[in-house]
């Protein structure tokens, strides 16, 4: 079997809309194509040993043990790669259950889409099921537990964290956006201006004095003793002359920590003499020069949340430890509990499995006891001096019994440090007294304080406290998104998103929007190129700037990673023609509509989709369709739109001259298309069409006719604003005109236009796309030769592997077949193709080059412009 490829999909696909994180993997099952499960000796038997578990998997049977009956009946490997990918996830601690397998057109080459939780884990997973199903059909040796122990390593290094995770999951049950940025745990929630960023529990708006303070735990015992809180009595020291003075006034015990660490790195708890007090110093200081020394206070250790001022939840923290039966040694006793279902590698259970480190080693040295000693009956021996759950802890939620005077004490702390999110760690007998009366103390003030404690208490009940953090970022009203237009299609799709983006600026948006060109905010490009991925959608939505997006959509980026958003407020479908068909298994209209309406089916219920009446694949979806329908046609009596106007809804027609919006069969005309400076005064069909989606999409958002009709107005077409898109340049004695056309659809709509077009004698400069089908690219040639006097045969630079000789027989075939006796040439070089065409052009010439290097070839016509404007200027 030979895994041909591996993409890992993470919007909206063309196999779910809901789930947006799966993996797709192009698989060639060779020589095992015939030889399905049943036909492999032993198969059954052997997969059922090493991987019990999937009789869970109930298939298509729909009962458990359902994929192992299809496996005795016989199922292609590739089925069975889908299975083992999500089982051995699933028994790593990512819980998955989605999975796909369908064979493409290429027999034995096969999709296998499974879900992941993380992308890491998720592509070792597809690599390791392919390895796990080669030895099952050998029947050789395979370490499943290695394999397991590998994708937990993977998700633990590349997981958000418990407290990061748990927000994350908080804003999505709210349909929050969130986009993850970089590596680490820092997270943007919701999209351009609306936008909010937090890592791990410190959010945008948490006071970076506030964290300075929480950080340097001298400054936050004195700022809590001056406001009258108590705090255990101590002094900063540096060395162990300091360490002396402290000790001979205060007593033992102690307690020793590095002035700014966390998660109680480099403290040492309870230390009663001089020897141990000087390898505690020096513990603290492979963390922080200056080392806190001060009073040990007994008691429990508490943490108390406070979050936007207000305590949400409190827990007692209890060591890592372990009880004594009599019979069991200290190790046997830590395996033992290890075996706890609750405890798992990392964070991935409630709670962690207990490590032995130096920190264990110490204490259990304190105590004369060794790994090999057996504790008494009902002996507690404490495994390490902290209670945190990362080093094994556990965690006893007590929130309904904190006293009203320690809540509004944790509320005063949480004010006087200045945190949003903040964590209190108290000493004390118990939080059910003020800490007043009981003698209790405040040991630190943490920033960035974990979560996992209160999520999922090891005893009590688990508390939210991811919500009030959200609650806190969005309070009631506060938007989290910002308005998305989507637009799809295979012709069109540029033009529209200016049109479109050029109306929501002259609404008073500052817009950003992406297309083949670039990636522009207001009509300023910020990066230069084919920007209509996911990528590049995401570009826009992290812009803090952003009040609009409107997004050009193509088909690759669907394909290679699915939409990089979960909804937009329209969707516009421009048409479905032939266009790179036969590639990524898109062989078809049919399959070409299944990725364009990705587009529509992420389009929010109460949203709008906005399609082409005049367009036969666009209108065979639109009763599938979830959210509301708006058509646009070129002809008021397409039986669509006579169909809409009966039933009262909104259209968009040309008619008469105008574009206009219908509502039922009242019209609202919008303006003469012939006024529209992008119509070339009226002579450009296709780009009306675009005018009519345009204005329908902006119409269905809320903007004002007049506005609509202003804008469009002023929008001026241009090589600077839409490159390749109609652009015209006027020389003296002939016209060049530069177009993005390339294929059969784009061609034709030149076609239409140069009709309108008077001249002596048209020159067309083409050539043929590599990816296209033999069928597309004679088609091409066909209607060049309907349409051109002469031709210009160029080699396209991507031949995507075919040879030049190759595409341009096809393109001859095709002009052959138009019906007219054309002549031709071909030169290799687009440039040099373009200025031979302009040194042979006569008087009325007309030039057209249908070019894939729209910047290259402008460039050279505006620098013909020039030079002919000087020449006519001298001496002038």
């Amino acid at each position: 079997m030979n895994i041909e490829k591996i993409q890992a999909l993470r919007g909206p696909n063309i196999w779910s809309i809901r789930r947006k994180k799966l993996i797709q993997m192009r698989l060639d099952l060779q020589e095992m194509e015939n030889y399905p499960t049943n036909k492999i000796d032993g198969f059954r038997e052997r997969i059922e040993k090493l991987l019990p578990s999937l009789f869970s998997h109930r298939c298509s049977e729909g009962v458990e043990g359902g994929f192992f009956h299809r496996v005795e009946e016989g199922t292609w490997l590739g089925h069975v790669i889908e299975h083992i990918a999500l089982e051995i996830q699933t028994l790593a601690g990512m819980e998955v259950g989605f999975g796909r397998t369908r064979e493409t057109r290429t027999p034995g080459v096969y999709n296998v889409v499974f879900n992941y939780i993380e992308e890491n884990a998720g592509i070792f997973a597809a690599e390791e099921s392919v390895k796990i199903v080669e030895a099952l059909v050998e029947g050789s040796e395979y370490d499943i537990a290695a394999c397991i122990q590998k994708l937990k390593e993977i998700r633990e290094r590349v997981r958000l964290g418990p407290s990061t995770g748990s927000i994350v999951e908080e804003a999505v049950s709210r349909k929050i956006p969130w986009i993850r940025l970089g590596t680490n745990s820092l997270v943007q929630l919701g999209y351009g201006v609306n936008q909010q960023r937090f890592q791990a529990t410190i959010t945008g708006n948490t006071s970076c004095i506030g964290v300075d303070i929480a950080c340097n735990k001298d400054l936050t015992k004195r700022m809590l003793h001056d406001a009258a809180i108590p705090v255990p009595i101590g002094e900063l020291i540096v060395d162990e002359e300091g360490l002396d003075e402290v000790v001979r006034k205060i007593g033992y015990p102690i307690v020793i920590k590095p002035l700014d660490g966390n998660h109680g790195k480099g403290s040492s708890i309870n230390v009663n003499d001089w020897e141990s007090a000087k390898i505690g110093l020096e513990h603290a200081q492979t963390y922080s020069k200056k080392v806190i020394v001060e009073k040990y206070i007994t008691g429990y250790d508490f943490r108390v949340l406070v979050i936007n001022n207000k305590m949400i939840a409190a827990a007692r923290r209890v060591p890592a430890h372990v009880i004594g039966d009599g019979e069991l040694n200290l190790q046997q006793l830590i395996d033992k509990e290890n075996q706890d279902p609750r405890r798992g590698y990392g964070h991935e259970n409630v709670l962690t499995e207990i490590s032995i480190d130096k920190d264990t080693t110490e204490l259990l040295e304190k105590l004369h006891y060794t790994l090999d000693t057996v504790p008494q009956k009902g002996e507690v021996v404490y495994l390490k001096s902290t209670a945190n759950l990362s080093t094994g802890g556990t965690s006893i939620d007590v929130t309904d019994m904190v006293h009203p005077e320690n809540i509004t004490m944790a509320e005063r702390i949480s004010k006087i440090i200045g945190l949003d999110v903040c964590g209190i760690d108290i000493m004390a007998e118990n939080l059910t007294q003020p800490l007043k009366e009981s003698g209790a103390a405040i040991i630190e003030v943490n920033a960035a304080p974990g979560f996992r404690m209160h999520l999922a208490p090891s005893e009590g009940l688990p508390r939210n406290v991811a919500a009030p953090v959200v609650d806190m970022l969005y309070p009631p009203g506060k938007p989290f998104t910002i308005p998305i237009i989507a637009v799809t299609g295979t012709n069109g799709k540029t033009t529209t998103t200016r049109l479109i983006s050029h109306i929501v600026k002259n609404n008073g948006y500052r817009v950003g929007f992406t297309t083949s060109d670039g990636i522009y905010i207001q009509n300023t490009m910020l990066t230069k190129g084919d920007t209509t991925g996911p990528i590049s959608a995401e570009f826009i939505l992290k812009d803090p700037t952003v009040e609009f997006a409107v997004l050009e959509t193509a088909r690759g980026g669907i394909l290679r990673s699915g939409l990089g958003f979960s909804n937009c407020d329209i969707g516009v479908l421009t048409n479905i023609k032939e266009d790179h068909l036969g590639i990524n298994d898109i062989h078809n209209l049919k399959d070409l509509t299944k990725v364009k309406r990705v587009i529509l089916d992420s389009v929010k219920k109460n949203g709008w989709s906005v399609m082409n009446a005049d367009d036969e694949y666009s209108m065979r979806i639109i009763n599938d369709l979830d959210s509301n329908v708006a058509i646009f046609s070129m002809d008021e009596n397409n039986p669509f739109i006579k169909k809409y106007a009966k039933e009262g809804k909104t259209t968009c027609v040309y008619e008469e001259g105008f574009v206009t919006i219908k509502k039922g069969d009242w019209k609202i005309r919008i303006g003469k298309a012939k006024d529209f400076p992008i119509t070339m005064e009226g002579k450009a069909k296709f780009m009306i069409e675009n005018v009519l989606a345009a204005s329908l999409a902006c119409y269905l958002y809320g903007f004002a006719i007049e506005d609509i009709s202003n804008s469009l107005r002023t929008f001026i077409p241009s090589a600077q604003l839409t490159p390749g898109r109609l652009n015209v340049f006027n020389f003296k004695n002939f016209k060049v005109l530069i177009d993005f056309a390339h294929n059969p659809s784009g061609y034709e709509a030149i076609e239409d236009y140069l009709k309108n077009v008077e001249s002596t004698k048209k020159i067309g400069i083409i050539s043929g796309v590599g990816d296209r089908r033999d069928e597309d690219i004679r088609l091409c040639g066909k209607i060049a030769g309907r349409m051109f006097d002469h031709i210009i045969i160029r080699n396209e630079k991507h031949l995507r592997g075919r040879t030049e000789e190759e595409i341009n027989g096809l393109i001859i075939e095709g002009m052959q077949d138009s019906g007219r006796d054309v002549s031709y040439e071909t030169i290799p070089k687009e440039i040099e193709a373009l200025k031979h065409a302009m040194g042979m052009a006569e008087d009325g010439t007309f030039i057209t080059a249908l070019s894939d290097a729209i910047s290259n070839a402008i460039d050279l016509v505006q620098e013909y412009q020039a030079k002919e404007f000087l020449e006519e200027n001298k001496g002038v």
